[in-house]
C-alpha cells in the first residue's frame, strides 16, 4: 500500500501544482521540484503499472480548459509538451537516442526557450480566425479577441494560406516593470506569470494586452506550406508577417548545440525578455515524422533548462510561521537583491533540520538562487564572510500563533505545533477533516470553510457539529437549500466508522490506512488514547515512529479535549468495519495483488481476501504466500516466479464469491 499511496500522493500533488501554474498563473514550486516529482511518478508507474490511474498527470498535457470562462477551441493537431534536460549529459543522451533511431545524417535547429504562454493561431485564406492557449494539448482556451490587440500577431498574412501555427506569448521585461508599478493589489510574480494572467483574462479591450509580444516557432497544420525543415519553416514565417526569434543556429552535431547553450547562458541576462533554456529540434520534418511521439512528448525535440541564477546577500532576520499540518516554517528576511528579473528579500529555510545543516545565522552572507526562476532559496552560507561575534540560531520552543509547546517527532525534520485548536492551521485542518479520506462531508468546500473561520463561527473541527442552519444562512452566498444540505451531510458523518475520525483530526503521519489498522485492533478511540507506545508498536504495520507520534499527540490535553467535544456532539468513536472472516486456503496467508483487475476492483478483491482470512500486502517477499495477477502484471509477477510463489488469477477467487 505504501507504493500505491505514494503514487496517488504524487499524482494529486502534481495536479495541484499544474492547476496553480496553468489555471491560476501562480506557481508555488519550481520547475526543478516539479520535474523531479514528475520523474519519480513516471518511474513508479513504470514499475507498478497496476497502481497507475487512467487519468494520471503523466498521461495528459498542460492544464485544464476554460478555467477563465473564455470558451474552448480544439487544436487541429495535439499540442505536445517537450521532454526536459537539466544538464549537458542529458542533452547528449537525447542525441544518442536520435542517433540510434535514425539511419540518415541529421542536423538540429537550436532555438531559445521563451518563458511565456504557449499559443496556437489559425488562419483561413490568410485571415486570423481563432487563437487558443495550449490547454490540455487537445483543447485550449479561446483567446482570439485578446490576441488581436497584440501588434506582432498579423491579422492578415502576406499570402492567402489556411494554416495553424504555434508560438509563445511573452511580456518584455521593461513592460513587466511598468505594469507591476501601475498595478493595484497583488503584484505579478514574474513576466511569465504576468503574460498568462493578462492574456487569459476576460476583459474587453484591456490596454495591458498591447504590452505583450510573441515569437512564433512551430507548425500546427501547414498543408499549404512547401517547407521541408524547421529552419525553412521559420524563414517562411517571417515572409508571412510573423516575428521569429533570431537567436538560433543550425547545428551539424551535438557539440555545436552544447556550444550554443553555453553562449546563450551568458547572453541570458542581456536580453529584453525572459528565457529559461534552449529548445533543440531535429531540423528535417521527414525525420521528425520517422522519430514520432510518446504519449506526451515528441521524440525529435528536447528542452534544455538553464541552471538558476545565484547572488549573495545578508540575512537580517528569521521569521517563524505555522504552515500546513502545524509544521513551523522558517523564512529568512534578507537585504534586497535583484535576481532572475525580480526583487528578492525573503527566502524559505524549509525546516529546522535544514537550518541545522546549513547553520544559517543572523548577519550571515548567503548565496541565493531562484528555483525555476520563481521561488527564492538559500543554497549555502558564505563562511568566509561570517561575523566574528556570530552565534548559532536558537530554534523556537513555543508556537508563534497559539504559544503551545512545539514538538519534534522521531525521524521528523520539522518542529510542529500539534495543538488541534491552533488558529494558524485551522483552514488546512478543516479542509482535510471534511475530505473523502477522512469524514467525507460533501458540500463543505474551501470557500465555505474560509467564511466560517473569518466570521468566527468555527474555531476547530468540533465546532462543525455545533453549526446551525441559521448560522450558515448568515454567510454571504449561502442559500437555504445549500445550508440544509450541509447540515444533513455533517449530521450523517457522525455515523462514520471511527477510523475516519482518527484519520481526520490531523495526527502527523496518521492517514486512512494506519487509522483503520489501529481501529481494527483497538476497536474504539477511547482505548487508543490510553494505549502506550509499546501497545502501538506491537501492532503489525505500526512502526516505532507512528507509535511515538500517537503517544505524543494523546499526551496533550488539547487533543483529548477535542475528542471529548466530538464525542459529546454525537460523533461515533467505535469501529464499525469488522469483516466477518471464514476459514479458507487463504487463512493466515499473505497475498499480493498485482496487474489490472477486470472482474474485481482492487478494493473488492482486497475485501474478499481479508474475509477469507488473508493479509493483503503491497510487496512480494519470501514471506508472500500467493500472488493474484491481473492483466499487464509487471515486476511483482516476475519476482513471484523467481521466488517460486504460487500465482493465481481472478478466476481462482470467483469460487469464493
Amino acid at each position: 500500500m505504501e507504493i500505491k499511496n505514494r503514487i496517488e500522493e504524487l499524482d494529486a500533488e502534481l495536479k495541484r501544482y499544474a492547476r496553480e501554474y496553468y489555471e491560476k498563473d501562480a506557481p508555488t514550486v519550481s520547475d526543478r521540484e516539479y520535474d523531479l516529482k514528475y520523474r519519480e511518478l513516471e518511474d513508479l508507474e513504470r514499475e507498478y503499472p497496476e497502481y497507475a490511474s487512467a487519468d494520471s498527470i503523466t498521461k495528459v498535457v498542460g492544464g485544464s480548459i476554460d478555467a477563465s470562462g473564455l470558451g474552448k477551441i480544439t487544436h487541429a493537431n495535439k499540442m505536445y509538451s517537450l521532454a526536459d534536460a537539466f544538464d549537458v549529459d542529458e542533452v547528449r543522451a537525447f542525441d544518442a537516442q536520435v542517433a540510434r533511431a535514425v539511419d540518415d545524417k541529421y542536423e538540429y535547429v537550436a532555438e531559445l526557450k521563451i518563458d511565456g504562454l504557449a499559443i496556437s493561431l489559425t488562419y483561413e485564406n490568410g485571415r486570423l480566425v481563432t487563437a487558443a492557449t495550449r490547454g490540455d494539448g487537445v483543447v485550449g482556451e479561446n483567446i482570439t479577441e485578446n490576441v488581436k490587440l497584440i501588434k506582432s500577431i498579423p491579422q492578415t498574412l502576406s499570402e492567402p494560406l489556411t494554416c495553424e501555427v504555434r508560438g509563445e506569448c511573452y511580456l518584455p521585461i521593461e513592460n513587466f516593470g511598468k505594469i507591476n508599478a501601475a498595478r493595484e493589489g497583488k503584484q505579478y510574480v514574474n513576466p511569465r506569470n504576468a503574460a498568462a494572467g493578462i492574456l487569459r483574462q476576460k476583459v474587453d479591450k484591456d490596454e495591458t494586452i498591447k504590452e505583450l509580444d510573441t515569437f512564433i516557432y512551430a507548425p500546427g497544420e501547414i498543408a499549404g506550406l512547401s517547407v521541408a525543415t524547421q529552419e525553412a519553416f521559420l524563414e517562411k514565417l517571417v515572409e508571412l508577417g510573423f516575428t521569429v526569434n533570431p537567436n538560433r543556429i543550425i547545428a551539424k552535431n551535438i557539440d555545436e548545440v552544447v556550444k550554443f547553450i553555453e553562449e546563450m547562458t551568458n547572453l541570458r541576462d542581456k536580453l529584453e525578455y525572459d528565457i529559461d533554456g534552449v529548445v533543440i529540434k531535429v531540423n528535417d520534418f521527414d525525420l521528425q515524422d520517422e522519430l514520432g511521439f510518446t504519449v506526451k512528448v515528441p521524440k525529435w525535440a528536447v528542452a534544455y533548462k538553464f541552471p538558476p541564477e545565484k547572488k549573495d546577500t545578508v540575512v537580517k532576520e528569521i521569521e517563524w510561521s505555522i504552515g500546513r499540518s502545524g509544521v513551523v516554517v522558517p523564512t529568512a528576511v534578507m537585504e534586497k537583491i535583484r535576481l532572475a528579473g525580480t526583487s528578492v528579500s525573503r527566502a524559505t529555510l524549509h525546516n529546522a533540520q535544514f537550518i541545522k545543516e546549513l547553520d544559517v545565522r543572523i548577519n550571515d552572507t548567503v548565496t541565493v538562487f531562484k528555483a525555476g526562476d520563481i521561488i527564492p532559496k538559500i543554497e549555502k552560507v558564505v563562511l568566509a564572510k561570517r561575523p566574528q561575534d556570530s552565534k548559532p540560531l536558537e530554534l523556537p520552543t513555543h508556537c508563534p500563533s497559539c504559544d503551545s509547546e512545539l514538538v519534534q517527532l522521531e525521524d521528523d525534520v520539522n518542529i510542529r505545533c500539534i495543538n488541534p485548536k491552533c488558529p494558524a492551521k485551522m483552514q488546512e485542518a478543516l479542509a482535510y477533516f471534511v475530505s473523502r479520506p477522512a469524514m467525507n462531508i460533501d458540500g463543505v468546500g474551501p470557500a465555505l470553510i474560509a467564511s466560517l473561520i473569518e466570521t468566527k463561527k468555527i474555531k476547530d473541527v468540533a465546532d462543525l457539529y455545533k453549526l446551525t442552519e441559521q448560522e450558515l444562512l448568515e454567510l454571504d452566498g449561502v442559500q437555504e437549500k445549500t445550508a440544509n444540505n450541509v447540515i444533513t451531510q455533517i449530521n450523517n458523518s457522525k455515523q462514520n466508522s471511527a477510523e475516519r475520525l482518527l484519520a481526520g483530526i490531523g495526527i502527523p503521519g496518521i492517514g486512512a490506512v494506519v487509522a483503520k489498522t489501529l481501529l481494527a485492533h483497538f476497536k474504539n478511540i477511547d482505548t487508543i488514547t490510553k494505549a502506550t507506545e509499546e501497545d502501538f508498536a506491537a501492532i503489525d504495520g505500526i512502526g516505532e515512529v507512528h507509535a511515538t507520534t500517537l503517544k505524543t499527540y494523546f499526551n496533550h490535553n488539547e487533543s483529548l479535549e477535542l475528542l471529548e467535544e466530538l464525542k459529546n456532539s454525537g460523533v461515533n468513536t467505535e469501529y464499525l468495519n469488522d469483516i466477518e472472516t471464514r476459514e479458507s486456503e487463504f487463512t493466515s496467508k499473505t497475498v499480493v495483488l498485482t496487474g489490472k483487475l477486470t472482474t474485481f476492483t482492487r478494493d473488492s478483491a482486497k475485501e474478499l481476501l481479508e474475509s477469507l482470512g488473508a493479509k493483503v500486502t503491497s510487496s512480494v517477499t519470501k514471506k508472500t504466500d500467493f500472488v493474484v495477477a491481473g492483466e499487464s502484471a509487471g515486476s511483482k509477477l516476475a519476482k513471484a516466479s523467481e521466488l517460486g510463489i504460487p500465482v493465481l488469477t481472478e478466476e481462482d477467487l470467483l469460487k469464493y464469491v
